[in-house]
């Protein structure tokens, strides 16, 4: 229901289902004000809704569905975000930072912008907890080291420890608000070494008292549904969580790891 995905929701759900999910929640990318292609990312919330809706009541003995968004924050959109979530029962909503500057760094332009890659993923945690210090109306904050996927030696050169100084204030924020952090498990498929964010990156926010993670997989397609769960359970493990999160009807629900 927008343009970051074209499988259809019921084969994403056969797919859960066949791998034994007992809880899917759907986050469709919404990315307002997008600059590369513009409307690209503005989903159909009113067809999404209504599909979900007969699905959920089709499958409803075999797998628990929920109805999330994915929001690509930017400053100026708080106000517009806020009355979006406003007219529609979420379950669950993840705030992103997808753009920097008005570019996306998925787009090797974004990098010629700046003197070396360490400038521009340090222009991309700057943008981020700007974003954050702009809405307030999220439950967790996605993929928060996404520039590492699509950097020009991906995380080769990237650690927490490189860039601690600007990572600490986004999970400073985190805690004081009450937010929570994604585990997304799409970076394997990008060929990083680690989760999004980085284990270090996950032991910090625990440190802190961070204590709501919720898990992605970031699955545009059926044969990812459900993929890495199992290692992203003992990563979480190992960086001393002993719960993992899932929301409905936008609040916290803590499940033994």
């Amino acid at each position: 229901f927008s343009g970051d995905s074209e499988a259809p929701m019921e084969q994403m759900i056969l797919e859960g289902i066949r791998r034994g999910l007992r809880t899917m929640c759907f986050t469709e990318h919404m990315d307002l004000d997008y600059p590369e292609e513009p409307g690209l990312f503005e989903v159909n919330t009113e067809s999404y809704r209504e599909k979900f809706l007969q699905m959920r009541e089709k499958y409803q003995d075999q797998i628990e569905l929920l109805f999330g968004i994915e929001l690509g924050l930017q400053p100026h959109l708080a106000e517009t975000h806020r009355n979006y979530l406003n007219e529609w029962p979420f379950d669950f909503v993840i705030g992103s930072t997808h753009l920097c500057k008005g570019m996306d760094p998925y787009y090797p332009e974004y990098f010629e912008k700046f003197s070396s890659e360490e400038e521009a993923i340090r222009a991309y945690f700057a943008e981020t907890l700007e974003n954050l210090k702009c809405h307030d109306d999220y439950d967790v904050l996605g993929h928060l080291d996404y520039i590492v996927r699509v950097a020009p030696t991906k995380d080769k050169n990237y650690s927490y420890d490189k860039y601690k100084d600007a990572i600490d204030p986004i999970l400073e924020l985190l805690v004081q608000q009450g937010k929570g952090l994604e585990l997304n498990t799409g970076s394997f498929r990008y060929g990083l070494r680690q989760p999004h964010p980085c284990t270090d990156v996950l032991r910090r926010y625990h440190e802190l008292g961070g204590e709501i993670i919720t898990v992605g997989t970031d699955a545009h397609k059926p044969q990812d549904v459900g993929s890495y769960l199992d290692l992203a359970s003992e990563i979480l493990q190992l960086c001393g969580f002993k719960y993992y999160t899932i929301y409905e009807k936008r609040s916290p629900e803590y499940h033994k790891l």
